[in-house]
């Protein structure tokens, strides 16, 4: 980990996205997993013990001068995310009863509370995310069929201002893709039956921050160079028109070093080109 956080830092990156979740069913595996939080039935018990592995992440992160992004669920099912408070408060396999149960909502909210008002003082902390990539559906494959845009707004809404009324001293972001904008081609990521709207998002007053991922291969997209330079740019139009930050959180694009290297390099031209805030590495 020391020696992660000081390669990273000598590339002159001054922050980091990270996990900050863990969800399980039953006990928590021997060995080395961490488990943030298991659940018997439809009880959750956060694993506070397991939060000094936290403490420890980012106390290492801040001796190298970097600072942390932290989403507090997944959209998918590494690492448990959504569908394990879903599955166990309702029995149901319906994705988008994450954002709407209110049974699921609190629950959720009881987590968000305990991790977020242990390091609300922490400057090593830069922000928190919701969640990493939410949409209506996730691996489960299924949803009720009313989840809808608006369903999603309304729920970064209620867990923004949440998470300002416990720690007003870090930026909050929603950690979504960026899906949902006007002015882009044909292709779903630029529709709304994902269930996000991405100026309307950015646009509520307690977020912070605007995120944008980019994954032409998987998306359908065309041409990625070309493709991707144009997500690019719509979303820093929205930044600009919105005057909130965005920043380039994660891509990829599947192929050769060599055409990597050239995507990758158009791309991060563009987002200093078009005026957007700044960029992560994902996986590169």
């Amino acid at each position: 980990m020391d020696k992660a956080f000081a390669d990273i830092a000598a590339t002159g990156a001054t922050t980091v996205r990270t996990w900050g979740f863990n969800e399980v069913v039953g006990s928590c595996p021997s060995g080395n997993t961490v488990c943030f939080q298991t659940w018997s039935g439809s009880t959750p018990t956060i694993q506070t013990a397991a939060l000094t592995k936290f403490d420890q992440i980012v106390a290492s992160a801040k001796s190298h001068g970097l600072r942390l992004i932290v989403p507090l669920t997944n959209n998918w099912s590494d690492f448990g995310g959504m569908d394990v408070y879903v599955k166990q408060i309702t029995g149901s396999s319906n994705h988008d009863y994450f954002y709407s149960n209110t049974q699921v909502v609190t629950a959720f909210k009881n987590y968000v509370n305990t991790f977020v008002t242990r390091y609300k003082n922490e400057p090593g902390i830069l922000a928190w995310e919701l969640a990493n990539e939410p949409r209506c559906i996730g691996s489960t494959g299924t949803m009720s069929g009313t989840c809808t845009a608006a369903t999603i707004t309304s729920w970064i809404t209620t867990m923004s201002a949440y998470i300002k009324s416990i720690d007003s001293n870090h930026l909050v972001a929603i950690g979504d893709e960026g899906f949902g904008l006007s002015g882009g081609d044909s292709n779903a990521a630029y529709g709304y039956t994902s269930g996000l709207d991405f100026a309307n998002n950015l646009a509520i007053s307690t977020v912070d921050f605007g995120t944008v991922h980019l994954y032409p291969i998987p998306w359908s997209a065309s041409d990625s160079t070309t493709w991707g330079n144009a997500w690019i740019t719509n979303h820093a139009t929205i930044q600009k028109s919105v005057n909130k930050p965005t920043i380039l959180e994660e891509y990829g694009v599947v192929g050769s070093t060599s055409s990597q290297v050239s995507v990758y390099t158009s791309w991060l031209n563009t987002v200093v080109s078009s005026g957007m805030t700044g960029s992560l590495i994902w996986q590169a």
